[in-house]
């Protein structure tokens, strides 16, 4: 077994009771992050398997069902919900791999932010800098993982929802294809956008996970002589100090140690500019969830409930339009990037200041614009996407690979000879 995993089948037992233990202490480090916790359960290690994930610490997004747990959604108004019968799929498939389950991780309401700030469950703290916010929405997740309470984090990622905690917290976040991992049982924000993926300390881990909750019919594509594309235009856009200096020490790492690394302009790119990309989740999550607009509004994180009622201000031809104009972007993507990653940072700016985004409305939404910019290219393209964690200047940044849909496992095997690059 690789040397980057922590996790024995010996060990799960003693390391899960101290998590619950530290996790139950209420410390400032790990406040918020979980919504609950699970009671060991037999089930978790039932089988005592002899897997790559057997006796893995592993929390779970509060959007997927957990049997014997009411699934919140980072929500007040689901907390008196029937609990799970069963397990999401992907859930049970790592289970019965032999992983122990923590708990349900804090999230942003409905999933519906960049930034991972809940003001029912309080926002944890992001475990490099605890006054900035640990990025969203698979907030408490990426926490849990960076501050070893579970060595693996399940979330989902609509518009960088893995990968914008990941890079805010110096971890790795992989959202896979769409369709290679099965949303049954998870809870919805976009039907269109959303992904189910891991998050860890290594390219690994997340392969581990990922390898476990994959369909069977997702057949994984080859890349021929894939080679790093990054684009001139949109992803470089208004990069702070620290991530502009950082990227740029990044590619140079990458490009001595033999990648080939092209820049150009990405057509799609400037296209997607054009596309009214919130139609998707604002329409979507309406139709989920149009009786709690109804009836428990006042329940409802009104920076959230603002833009699911966005949909109000969409008619039926106008979204059936944004479908169509995102499919004829994935075709042209998948013609003119064939065999290409694109190489980009994760987020353009370093986590800010959890309060100043609390105290105004103005910079909370221009903010989670900035933040889903680069990562939501993917979840628009229907791509596979990972981000790698990237130490420069006393500063980690996320840096960014995508390739098209269904050639997940030749993304993960050039991310891997990346981190070898990044963290020898």
């Amino acid at each position: 077994m690789s040397n980057d995993i922590p996790w024995s089948i010996n060990s799960a037992k003693t390391r899960l009771a101290a998590s619950l233990e530290r996790i139950a202490k209420d410390g400032p480090d790990v406040k918020s992050v979980f919504t609950q916790t699970f009671l060991p359960s037999k089930k978790n290690n039932q089988h005592l398997l002899k897997t790559p994930l057997s006796g893995a610490l592993v929390s779970v997004k509060d959007l997927f069902d957990v049997d014997g747990y009411v699934t919140r959604a980072g929500t007040r108004f689901m907390e008196n919900d029937v609990a799970a019968t069963s397990d999401a799929t992907p859930i049970k498939q790592l289970r019965d791999a032999g992983v122990a389950l923590v708990g349900h991780s804090n999230m942003t309401e409905l999933a519906f932010s960049g930034l991972g700030i809940n003001p029912h469950y309080g926002t944890p703290a992001n475990s490099l800098f605890p006054d900035c916010i640990p990025g969203g929405s698979s907030a408490g997740g990426a926490v849990s993982v960076a501050l070893g309470l579970a060595d693996i984090a399940i979330g989902t990622d609509t518009g960088g929802s893995l990968r914008i905690p990941a890079a805010f917290n110096g971890i790795v976040g992989f959202k896979p294809s769409q369709m290679s991992v099965s949303r049954k049982g998870c809870k919805s924000l976009s039907h269109s956008l959303d992904s189910v993926g891991p998050m860890a300390n290594s390219v690994n881990a997340c392969r581990l996970a990922y390898h476990t909750m994959r369909q069977t019919t997702a057949v994984s594509h080859s890349l021929h002589s894939a080679k790093f594309v990054i684009p001139n235009n949109l992803a470089l856009d208004d990069l702070d100090t620290a991530v502009s200096a950082g990227f740029s020490a990044a590619v140079d790492a990458l490009s001595n140690a033999g990648f080939v690394i092209e820049r150009k302009n990405i057509e799609v790119l400037d296209v997607i500019k054009t596309l009214p990309v919130w139609h998707f989740a604002s329409v979507e999550s309406m139709a989920e969830y149009e009786h709690a607009m109804e009836t428990q509004l006042d329940m409802i994180d009104p920076r959230v409930a603002s833009r699911i009622a966005r949909a109000h201000d969409v008619d039926a031809v106008s979204y059936v339009k944004s479908l169509k104009a995102r499919q004829a972007l994935i075709t042209q993507y998948e013609h003119q990037e064939a065999g290409n990653i694109i190489l980009m940072p994760t987020c353009p700016i370093l986590p800010p200041k959890l309060a100043a985004l609390q105290a105004d409305d103005e910079l909370y939404f221009s903010t989670n614009v900035q933040v889903l910019r680069n990562p939501s290219i993917a979840n628009v393209l229907d791509a596979c996407s990972i981000s790698l964690p990237f130490q420069h200047a006393n500063h980690s940044i996320g840096i960014m690979l995508t390739a098209p849909n269904l050639h997940d496992d030749d993304l993960l095997n050039a991310a891997q000879r990346c981190e070898k690059v990044f963290r020898p």
